[in-house]
């Protein structure tokens, strides 16, 4: 078999696009994986005509027009970005519309959705704060050589535990950490993909930040996040995680893909700067189920004369969010 068709094979497979009723989600049916490679080698064998790994970045805010294009113009071979939806943790909308502008430009892309964090707490446990009470205090005067007694209110500090609330207007807290949030945050996802006009099957990375542990809230949230994504069948559940919390994860959503009859490993970008190069393949992290490892953090570069700070990130493929269905 031709080179380019075992590529395509492995990227197919290890992107876990097929179920195991052999239908990619959101697509038609298909029935080997002879068609898989006949209907997407075409379209993907210029892409992977180049070996491997596939530079990329991300940045909070869209730089402008200007800018990207000259960086995809530039001699560093960044080849696609990350591509912010307006999200409960990401409070900036400037990434959306620039779907086509991107793509005209020749940037791949890696749709993220930061979703609710833990932040270091543990939802719904509660804590102590001060609050100020009304006392009545007794006190004890000397007139005229007499002891005089009185009572005074007065508002003495007292420690209270009491169950954290989310900020007024606030879309991002820990307290928005459960299975019903992240039903609803898939929702969101779903619907600003779909009107960012993504196709079917496009995958979105929930952006899980960092956990020192992981509470069962969060395994909750992240869980019914991806069981809704499943249901809805337009797009495919993927996951930007920290390696400290990648196996766990990992394990989790595959259980609740299994359950839907997904099979193949969900796609998983994995951040730890240990270790990593430029040149080397996403699961050189440590995890063998990684596409996309990213590895520096705030790194300020300029190219054809645009300074960006950036995060740099390797990936499997030259658009990590780019699904190629059988028939087009």
């Amino acid at each position: 078999m031709p080179k380019v068709e075992w590529r395509s094979i492995l990227a197919l497979l290890t992107a876990g696009l097929i179920v195991s009723s052999g239908t990619p989600i959101g697509t038609a049916s298909i029935g080997s994986i002879g068609d898989v490679v006949q209907t997407a080698s075409a379209r993907i064998a210029d892409n992977l005509s180049d070996d491997g790994p596939h530079l990329g970045f991300d940045t909070f805010a869209y730089p402008g027009d200007d800018a990207m294009q000259a960086w995809a113009t530039a001699d560093k071979p960044y080849r696609w970005v990350g591509y912010y939806l307006s999200a409960p943790c990401h409070n900036d909308d400037s990434w959306e519309g620039k779907r086509a502008t991107l793509s005209t430009m020749g940037w791949g892309m890696a749709v993220i959705y930061v979703g609710q964090q833990t932040w270091g707490k543990i939802p719904g446990q509660k804590v102590a704060v001060t609050r100020y009470v009304a006392k009545r205090v007794q006190q004890v005067k000397t007139r005229n050589g007499k002891r005089v007694v009185s009572y005074v209110n007065k508002r003495v500090p007292v420690k209270v535990l009491v169950a954290p609330r989310a900020s007024p207007g606030s879309s991002c807290s820990t307290q928005f950490v459960n299975a019903a949030r992240g039903t609803a945050d898939a929702n969101d996802a779903i619907a600003k993909t779909a009107d960012e006009g993504f196709g079917n099957g496009t995958v979105i990375f929930l952006d899980i930040e960092r956990m020192e542990t992981v509470p069962k809230a969060m395994r909750d949230y992240y869980e019914a996040w991806t069981k809704r994504v499943v249901e809805d069948g337009r797009f495919r559940p993927a996951y930007y995680a920290h390696s400290f919390n990648a196996d766990l994860i990992y394990g989790d959503v595959k259980q609740v893909l299994a359950a839907a009859g997904v099979s193949g490993d969900p796609p998983f970008w994995i951040a730890s700067e240990r270790g990593f190069a430029i040149d080397k393949a996403p699961t050189e992290v440590g995890h063998a189920f990684a596409q996309v490892w990213q590895g520096l953090l705030d790194v300020v570069e300029t190219h054809n004369g645009v300074k960006l700070t950036i995060d740099v990130s390797v990936a499997q493929l030259p658009s990590p969010s780019e699904y190629y269905p059988a028939g087009e």
